[in-house]
């Protein structure tokens, strides 16, 4: 079994669309939920599809080794940042190397970097009127949205869509892409194994 950590920070959309998804197709294999925010609606979506989830400060994932022990004690093998904003420290890097993917609402490396997430990468897209916009799967490095690129998927622009309209367009990619991204990456993993 190939145990999944989510990250996240806000709603959990995405979060439950990939439990849903990996359920659907007989892969129950998201195991925790970890939030740098107490406050966020992923962790009740959590307790409502009975998953188990943790709350980090700051100083504890960037200055100790709690979370990588939280990672190691329940035997997980592949990180999914789904709406986490923060840099992963060091020591995670190095135990889930090509371990780690990451989700962003654009198609990089256009648009990327850092405070560009959400409305914000919408909002600039619609101002530089463009013609097309995606997501962007990329595992996950040292800096922002530079790690290597899993899959892109594209969405036309029409010249009177809004931010809110773009946005729109981009979650449904969302939802349709990264579950079935992350089972190949399980996939993967799981041949790995095999040699």
């Amino acid at each position: 079994m190939n145990n999944i950590a989510i990250f996240a920070s806000g709603s959990g959309t995405n979060a439950q669309a990939i439990i849903e998804y990996l359920r659907s197709v007989n892969k129950d294999s998201v195991k925790l939920i970890l939030s740098n925010n107490p406050e966020a609606y992923v962790l009740q979506r959590a307790k409502k599809l009975n998953i188990k989830s943790e709350i980090f400060t700051k100083n504890q994932f960037f200055n100790s080794e709690y979370v990588l022990q939280i990672l190691e004690n329940e035997n997980i093998e592949l990180i999914v940042l789904a709406g986490f904003l923060w840099l992963i420290p060091q020591n995670i890097l190095q135990r889930y190397n090509k371990r780690m993917i990451n989700i962003h609402p654009a198609l990089l490396p256009n648009y990327g970097g850092k405070g560009m997430y959400g409305a914000r990468v919408h909002e600039a897209v619609v101002a530089n009127s463009e013609s097309e916009t995606g997501i962007t799967i990329h595992f996950v490095n040292e800096e922002y949205d530079k790690g290597e690129i899993i899959l892109q998927a594209k969405c036309t622009i029409e010249p009177t869509d809004t931010p809110e309209i773009v946005a729109q367009k981009v979650h449904a990619l969302e939802y349709e892409y990264f579950p079935k991204t992350i089972e190949n990456v399980l996939d993967s993993i799981k041949k790995e194994k095999l040699f």
